[in-house]
């Protein structure tokens, strides 16, 4: 991904957190300052957000501050003190009366968890009394995944567009070779959906058949295609098909050009991805939501099974901690060790 793909975004970013902190409290700046070094532009502005949705909650529905005509320009680090573990098991009740999941609410405790915490930390309160709420339990998520059927099936249907409606068609001579490409980039390589949009020109080497890509947190890595890669993506890039040629401003091979462009010639965007991987999943498995994370897990479990190393599935994935590989991908284990002993069955029955 390119430096300049992600100093665009992170500008974007930036601009929506200076606006979201101007409806805060004013001591807030204070932790957003604390709190720069170490997380990401986007964490932050989702902190934002989650603690705007909090202080709203606190002064609309909390007696104590009601009565005080508490407004957010006049909330103050003493009131932030008077919020104790009765008012977070109300918030906790009037997320889920909102339609918020467990997932969403543990996101939004994270936030606050973290919020008091630095405060606590500064001596500025005087007690954290996060650690005290009884948390929502989560309940386990199976891994939603497309079979080897269905893999097959989403690639013919970018390709040939057979499935889709007379008004999709229009579109999908222009698009296709792009489509297919994405969607085998996707299912061969198990990037994440903001790493393949930021992808440049001058970040894929088809001659070693190795790409770079700026991972989550900044670091960069080099990865490798499988040949049916390297094979679309040499069709792609070079235009060689009338498909892919008409996509404006594909002919642009610049080094820092965007890999993957929209009709327009403009980089493609999250939800772009987003919504043309809905639109084959759509076909190819109708009855599961697949999403570039989804593609993102197939890739995962496929990688897994192969080689039954969990440390190699994180580091191909760019995950930071093998935890969080072992959570989504160790309860494999029965399948791999399902699949040995089918092979050793193999082996004993072979002829002699």
């Amino acid at each position: 991904m390119a430096v300049k793909y992600i100093e665009e975004r992170n500008k974007k970013t930036f601009a929506l957190l200076d606006e979201a902190k101007k409806a805060l409290p004013g001591f807030c700046n204070r932790f957003f300052l604390g709190i720069s070094q170490v997380t990401a532009p986007l964490t932050r502005l989702n902190y934002a957000y989650d603690l705007k949705l909090f202080f709203e909650f606190l002064i609309t529905e909390v007696t104590d501050f009601v009565e005080a005509e508490k407004k957010m320009s006049n909330f103050d680090i003493p009131d932030l003190g008077r919020v104790d573990v009765l008012h977070l098991e109300m918030f906790i009740d009037y997320l889920a009366m909102r339609g918020n999941n467990e997932r969403a609410i543990m996101r939004k405790l994270s936030c606050l968890r973290t919020f008091f915490k630095y405060f606590f930390k500064k001596g500025e309160i005087k007690s954290n009394v996060l650690p005290n709420v009884d948390l929502p339990k989560l309940h386990e998520k199976s891994i939603i995944r497309l079979d080897r059927d269905e893999v097959a099936k989403i690639i013919k249907e970018s390709s040939d567009g057979d499935g889709l409606t007379k008004g999709q068609r229009r579109f999908h001579s222009k698009l296709n070779m792009r489509d297919t490409a994405i969607l085998t980039f996707f299912l061969s390589t198990g990037v994440r959906v903001s790493e393949l949009v930021g992808l440049n020109v001058g970040d894929i080497d088809l001659n070693k058949g190795s790409f770079r890509v700026t991972r989550k947190g900044g670091n960069e890595s080099v990865l490798y295609m499988t040949e049916e890669l390297k094979t679309i993506m040499n069709e792609y890039m070079k235009g060689d098909t009338s498909e892919a040629s008409a996509i404006e401003g594909l002919a642009d091979n610049s080094p820092n050009a965007p890999l993957f462009v929209s009709l327009q010639g403009t980089r493609i965007g999250v939800r772009a991805v987003q919504n043309l991987v809905k639109k084959y999943a759509a076909l190819a498995s109708p009855l599961k939501k697949i999403s570039p994370h989804k593609l993102r897990s197939t890739f995962g479990t496929n990688l897994y099974r192969a080689t039954g190393d969990i440390y190699v599935v994180a580091d191909v994935l760019g995950h930071r901690d093998v935890n969080t590989t072992k959570k989504h991908y160790a309860a494999m284990d029965e399948d791999i060790r399902k699949q040995a002993a089918k092979q050793l069955g193999n082996l004993s029955n072979t002829p002699q």
